[in-house]
């Protein structure tokens, strides 16, 4: 797209009745000179919707979708809107004293929020044009006006009186700028500032690619946040680099960071030759997530990344080829499978050997542990030296979506089961797990009308997809985990005695760090490496007094707490040598920890403020609080209850 002179962006109302007699003779089909008065951006936009039979008798956007409908558009515009949020509440006084509403629309011109001057008049005025969130302002339905002739050339335009096209919107004024994607530059959406023709300011436009460039830069933080979360989600899911072949996407189904080459991946999966670059997924609530994935890519090796309830992107693990036609052996599978696990205790030895001794059978394993001590990694692990290490590894987290919604990422469901099922229906992660592996995390939070229908696939190896009576085989090996205590959770009748007994059949403790302080100057010396290796940062070395602190430490956090404390580190501290007064004071003050909170041991003290520090750094959000933690919001509140935490919630309830 070309771009403009700053001059033809702007209006001139000096010259409305000159416009408004181009406008008439431009309509009875008179090509006047006089029309050269004109704006061409103006009678370029006249032309398109000449064309597109806008009834130019038009006064007010089509009635606004309401209810349901709306939420959802503004659910799936989340970011936008979320971006936009604090510009608009920081125009808002402004606007009060300029008879003006600024207006944030999507890439299809439909209103998503506006905020501005609340009199009577101009109300009276909004409602009656519906410039009302769910409303489309596209120039094929409403003829040139700013958002949609902004849209329609991306380009920065003021639209006054008589030239808009439609003459029941002929009393209007407005600026917009469309807002771009920092990623890749696509037009996303439009702010706009409009009010009665009386109301024109020349600054308004100036205004508008303001805002716009505001909310771009907060698209971009945003963006790069959940980037970072990702990598961070998914340090502890990727299986080691030489048997598979990792690509990161972002929410938008952009491939933003991968394993190696990105060319030679797409050689090695079988991508056709002529292929510029690693295909874009869509977004997931896109409906060419699905349609635009490339055959040679499968479904079974996209795995949805979610914290809070915010899809951070998407993973893909796929098999690498095994080298000019030798099989890798079974001694090498076993050897690599815990290739990521960091340890010279004995427990962790214990364990290791009864995850290679299990993995080479069918029995379904339950994985025991406190958060962050790297079950998934044992899950590969299994799955790497078992007999179905050539099928798909599938993980699902059953304590991050709502029952509807894990009903049917485990099960799938039929043509029409639902509100917005797909056409045609979709398999579920267990048909997905077909002769591979299927990882249940936190399995403890199964809900219980489901765990019949999970008992059902485990003794019979049979599901129905929802809202269908036929039966399907499946033929998968379970792996589940959890931090509860299931046998607990059974006596009180929040999960299915049977279903107990069948997932425990191999049930495997990880010891939680504080139980193996003989690996933590192991596992620094590992994180340090791989900080250095992910930040480009030079080696650096922990004093034996900082290593001394990390061991008297009780790590609430586990390994997942030592790992990220790690990298915080290795990014703020200076010099090669980390000092133990480089270290956060928790690290320093555990022994004091436990003075504070009496009737506590030293491991729930520090759990406590943990917990407590978490909470106010999410403002009191306990959701926020879980995803940060990587607890179960059950599990939180538990704990909060358990050690009677509430000073900070007050701000929040």
């Amino acid at each position: 797209m070309l771009g403009q002179a700053p001059e033809d962006a702007f209006a001139n109302p000096s010259i409305e009745r000159d416009v408004l007699t181009s406008w008439e003779r431009f309509l009875s089909g008179s090509n006047s000179t006089r029309q050269q008065i004109v704006r061409s951006a103006i009678t370029d936009s006249w032309q398109r919707c000449q064309k597109s039979d806008v009834d130019y008798r038009r006064g007010q956007a089509p009635m606004p979708i309401r209810d349901d409908k709306l939420q959802r558009l503004l659910d799936k515009r989340n970011r936008l809107v979320q971006a936009g949020a604090s510009t608009m509440s920081l125009a808002r006084d402004y606007l009060l004293e300029t008879g003006t509403v600024m207006v944030l629309t999507d890439a299809d011109g439909i209103v998503l929020r506006l905020e501005g001057d609340t009199k009577l008049a101009l109300r009276d005025a909004v409602e009656k044009t519906h410039l009302l969130p769910g409303s489309n302002w596209s120039e094929t339905t409403c003829g040139t006006n700013a958002i949609g002739t902004a849209l329609q050339t991306g380009q920065p335009i003021q639209v006054h009186a008589t030239e808009h096209f439609c003459s029941g919107i002929h009393r209007w004024t407005c600026s917009a700028c469309v807002i771009r994607d920092p990623i890749d530059g696509a037009v996303i959406g439009v702010i706009d500032i409009s009010g009665l023709s009386s109301s024109y300011g020349r600054p308004a436009l100036a205004l508008a690619i303001s805002a716009a460039a505001r909310i771009e830069a907060q698209l971009l933080q945003m963006e790069l946040d959940a980037r970072y979360r990702l990598l961070d989600q998914c340090f502890w899911m990727l299986p080691p680099s030489d048997r598979h072949h990792a690509v990161l996407f972002d929410s938008a189904g952009r491939p933003f960071k991968a394993s190696g080459e990105m060319s030679q991946i797409m050689r090695d999966l079988g991508a056709p030759g002529c292929q510029s670059g690693f295909p874009h997924l869509g977004s997931r609530d896109d409906q060419l997530f699905g349609a635009s994935r490339p055959a040679w890519i499968k479904e079974e090796w996209l795995k949805p990344v979610v914290q809070g309830g915010e899809h951070l992107g998407t993973v893909m693990v796929a098999p690498k080829p095994a080298p000019s036609g030798k099989l890798l052996s079974a001694a090498r599978g076993e050897s690599q499978a815990f290739a990521n696990t960091v340890y010279s205790s004995p427990k962790m030895h214990n364990v290791v050997e009864t995850c290679s001794r299990v993995g080479i059978s069918a029995a379904p394993v339950l994985l025991l542990g406190e958060t962050g001590v790297g079950k998934e990694v044992f899950a590969h692990g299994l799955h790497a030296v078992s007999p179905r290490r050539s099928g798909p590894f599938i993980a699902v987290n059953c304590g991050c979506a709502s029952r509807e919604l894990l009903a049917s990422e485990l099960f799938g469901y039929v043509d029409g089961a639902f509100t917005g099922a797909r056409r045609g229906g979709v398999a579920g992660k267990i048909e997905a797990a077909a002769r591979g592996t299927l990882f249940l995390d936190e399995i403890g939070e199964l809900p219980l009308d489901l765990q019949p229908m999970l008992l059902r696939a485990l003794e019979n190896g049979e599901i129905s997809r929802i809202g269908e009576t036929a039966v399907r085989k499946v033929d998968f090996r379970l792996v589940a985990a959890t931090n509860r205590d299931l046998q607990a959770e059974v006596d009180a009748q929040r999960f299915r005695k049977d279903l107990f007994y069948r997932l425990a059949v191999v049930p495997v403790g990880i010891p939680p760090l504080r139980e193996r302080c003989e690996d933590i100057p192991l596992l620094v010396d590992h994180f340090v490496a791989q900080a250095a290796a992910r930040y480009g940062l030079s080696d650096r070395r922990f004093a034996p007094e900082a290593l001394a602190q990390l061991q008297r430490h009780d790590w609430p956090g586990n390994v997942r707490e030592l790992r990220n404390l790690v990298e915080s580190l290795m990014l703020t501290s200076n010099g090669e040598l980390i000092e133990p007064s480089d270290l956060p004071d928790a690290i320093r003050g555990t022994e004091r920890t436990s003075e504070h909170n009496p009737g506590l041991s030293l491991a729930e003290a520090s759990e406590r403020d943990l917990i407590a520090r978490t909470l106010r750094s999410c403002n009191g959000n306990v959701t926020a609080t879980a995803a940060a933690l990587g607890l179960a919001k059950s599990t939180v509140y538990a704990k909060l209850h358990r050690y009677d935490i509430r000073f900070e919630l007050r701000s929040k309830w």
